[in-house]
């Protein structure tokens, strides 16, 4: 079961507050303005800044 659309809608990056999109590979969230990517475990978004990582 993949994240809704309806959850992605809702989501927003902890630290900016911005919007986040589902990578390509769906393994994560990645936000459109600090560039975090948040992981995706078992379906579930972990939105923790500790467990997300800065990508270009």
């Amino acid at each position: 079961m993949a994240i809704s659309q309806d959850l992605l809608e809702i989501l927003v990056c902890p630290v900016c507050k911005a919007t986040v999109e589902l990578t390509a590979g769906g393994s994560g969230l990645k936000c459109v303005q600090c560039h975090r990517v948040y992981p995706v475990r078992d379906d579930i978004p972990v939105m923790l800044v500790d467990e997300a990582k800065i990508e270009e």
